[in-house]
């Protein structure tokens, strides 16, 4: 049994969770957020608890994944999760038209990248981009995506980054 998923899930006030066979779905102040469990694994709603067991001691390697999953739906419903990205380059920058995100990135064309529903994306000074939204995967997702089409690069230092993140340097060639 996994040390983990022994312990019970608190469900804070305002924070609703039903479980309805193998769907679990947790509706707070920001969203609603379902998810399918695995088979062999199971969820009950105890007062302000929600306690997951094992049905097959096979499956003990999805008990402490599934309560992990759900405690990061409760919490993304109550507070929301959010990326920082930052981009760094001469003349590269990103702007928000509707649901696009344009970035200008030094190539011929300014790159698009169409936000999904559930995702709020915010771009400050045009070169910093905030991804925020309820559903941890669907945040990291979507920031890895935007990170993807120009990641930081090791010799100018030029590219998207998460905010933070420490590019190695490397020396250019050198001419004798």
């Amino acid at each position: 049994m996994s040390r983990v998923g022994q312990k019970p899930v608190e469900i804070p006030s305002g924070v609703t969770v039903t479980v309805n066979g193998s769907d679990v779905r947790v509706k707070g102040a920001k969203a609603e957020l379902t998810m399918a469990m695995p088979s062999g694994v199971s969820a009950t709603v105890e007062g302000a608890k929600v306690i997951v067991k094992i049905d097959d001691i096979e499956k003990g390697n999805l008990h402490g994944l599934t309560r992990t999953l759900i405690a990061n739906m409760i919490e993304g419903v109550t507070k929301g999760y959010s990326k920082e990205l930052e981009i760094q380059g001469v003349g590269f920058k990103a702007a928000l038209q509707g649901q696009k995100l344009q970035m200008s990135l030094g190539f011929p064309k300014p790159v698009e990248y169409t936000v999904p529903d559930g995702i709020k994306i915010v771009v400050t000074e045009g070169t910093a981009i905030v991804v925020s939204g309820a559903d941890k995967q669907q945040v990291g997702d979507v920031s890895a995506r935007i990170r993807s089409y120009f990641p930081a690069e090791p010799y100018k230092g030029k590219g998207i980054r998460f905010k933070g993140e420490y590019v190695r340097r490397k020396v250019g060639k050198t001419v004798a």
